[in-house]
């Protein structure tokens, strides 16, 4: 049962709670949750055109999402100091317009925040997205795994397994390789385990990575 289902839905309403919040009747259940993948897709458009960081990294957590009747709310939590922090003000309300602009909203308004993570390789995301950039790099991935894992236990987490899978090194045949660092109890479900799946296009083909963080277990 460990990988055969998705560990974050696996632990709604105990460890995990949703990155949307909002009600809508079944027949509109469907248009809600597009427009919540495209609100999430518009913001990293803007951050990835107007980013200011050689690296060409994000650094975004994830984002949340709380619809009211006239009101959308959008929270994001961003890892580094990207074009997101350096001028908040001025980066949000441009941020809105476009947003607001590419759903013609009229009745609803948009509502955007910045927030800090103090410690940004304790999620998968961001350390899925430098691992992707290591890859893009030619560096082995052997190289990259290992100095994902070390990034991580500078923070509180107690165990990582990182899996990458794909035509690893341009190798003719697709295989699966991963690294595992203290406990990853995926059975548990008191476990709260973070968990990320991101795809990455290199010269070779695309690549899988998966990453399981296993963040503290309730008593």
């Amino acid at each position: 049962m460990g990988q055969k289902i998705n560990p974050l839905g696996f632990r709604l309403g105990t460890t995990k709670s949703h990155h949307s919040f909002w009600f809508a009747q079944p027949k509109n259940y469907s248009a809600n949750l597009q427009e919540d993948e495209k609100i999430r897709n518009c913001i990293k458009d803007y951050v990835q055109k107007n980013k200011k960081i050689a690296s060409g990294f994000e650094g975004i957590g994830h984002i949340e999402i709380k619809k009211k009747i006239d009101l959308t709310q959008v929270i994001i939590y961003i890892g580094f100091q990207n074009v997101l922090v350096e001028s908040q003000t001025q980066v949000i309300e441009e941020l809105r317009r476009n947003v607001e602009k590419k759903f013609n909203s009229i009745n609803r308004r948009f509502n955007i925040a910045i927030t800090k993570i103090e410690k940004p390789y304790g999620k998968p995301s961001i350390l899925a997205e430098y691992i992707a950039l290591q890859l893009k790099n030619r560096v082995s991935f052997r190289k990259a795994l290992k100095k994902a894992i070390e990034l991580t236990e500078q923070t509180d987490t107690k165990g990582i397994q990182v899996q990458i899978a794909g035509r690893i090194d341009g190798k003719e045949i697709a295989r699966v390789e991963w690294m595992r660092e203290g406990r990853v109890p995926l059975q548990t479900i008191r476990a709260k385990i973070d968990y990320h799946l991101s795809t990455i296009r290199t010269i070779y083909g695309v690549l899988g990575i998966k990453i399981w963080i296993f963040l503290n277990e309730e008593k």
